[in-house]
């Protein structure tokens, strides 16, 4: 449990002896290999990936992008045939260490999927249904400490201007759009320190596209954020650094204007240009 909450007291002082290099990156992985039974999809995964930043996963389908991205929070640990080894640092501490809850994993980083997944409650009760769940709250919250909660969070995500008026509405009635805002606001009260966005515009227009890219940046920096996309060009608008996968191998991670402009690899370039993928 110590072990676990220290995920969440890391760079607020409780760490002061954390190497520069633990100070610098949100996420750093060692060796880490990853089998769906016989099958393995992740092979020697290496990364630092920094803090406060914007980092998008290019590659392929099966390149092993969502399988990176699930395990980063533990979401692949519900298939009982999945086998991982090595370690995923976040913040300086092992999230697979003995004695690390993954509830408390999860609080500190959320996961956005591909398809907007708003509970069929209210607005309200979306945004307020993690940090109850969480449960740190001793004392039952007054009303008027819950609104202040929901609407920081919705304005965070550009949303309470548009559903500040019925905030009891069904949230599955909104727009793909603003349930996916909804989806991201939901995740905040609980005060994560990463975001991990599996293709989360996969499911919008062009418009909606835009309007929750707007969002992601304005998220950056008080955020650590790990986008997983098929959109090269989005990769290109909306991150800071790319990491390119094929194979459940990392090829390639770097800035990413380097990275599409003068990739080291040819198959980075390959991939870059539409050769293949």
């Amino acid at each position: 449990m110590e072990q676990a909450q220290a995920i969440a007291e890391t760079g607020n002082g409780a760490a002061g002896a954390a190497s520069a290099q633990t100070a610098a990156h949100a996420i750093h992985t060692r060796d880490l290999n990853l089998w769906y039974g016989d099958f393995q999809a992740l092979y020697d995964i290496n990364l630092d990936i920094k803090q406060g930043i914007i980092t998008s996963l290019i590659g392929p389908s099966g390149c092993g992008k969502t399988t990176f991205l699930r395990s980063i929070n533990r979401i692949n640990e519900r298939l009982g045939y999945v086998r991982i080894q090595g370690a995923v640092e976040v913040y300086g501490h092992d999230i697979f260490a003995p004695g690390v809850e993954i509830a408390q994993v999860r609080k500190q980083i959320g996961m956005v999927f591909q398809r907007p997944n708003p509970l069929p409650i209210s607005i309200r009760d979306n945004v307020l249904f993690g940090f109850n769940l969480h449960g740190e709250v001793r004392r039952r919250l007054h009303r008027s400490e819950q609104d202040e909660i929901v609407e920081g969070a919705l304005r965070q995500v550009l949303l309470w201007d548009a559903v500040k008026d019925h905030l009891d509405r069904k949230a599955t009635e909104l727009s793909l759009e603003e349930q996916q805002k909804l989806c991201i606001a939901r995740l905040l009260p609980v005060k994560p320190r990463v975001l991990l966005m599996d293709e989360p515009c996969s499911a919008l227009d062009p418009k909606g596209t835009e309007a929750v890219e707007e969002l992601i940046w304005g998220l950056a920096g008080e955020y650590t954020i790990l986008i997983v996309t098929h959109n090269m060009a989005q990769a290109r608008r909306a991150s800071d650094e790319c990491i390119f996968m094929l194979m459940g191998k990392v090829v390639e991670h770097g800035d990413t204007a380097d990275t599409f402009v003068t990739p080291v690899h040819k198959e980075t370039a390959d991939y870059i240009e539409g050769r293949y993928g």
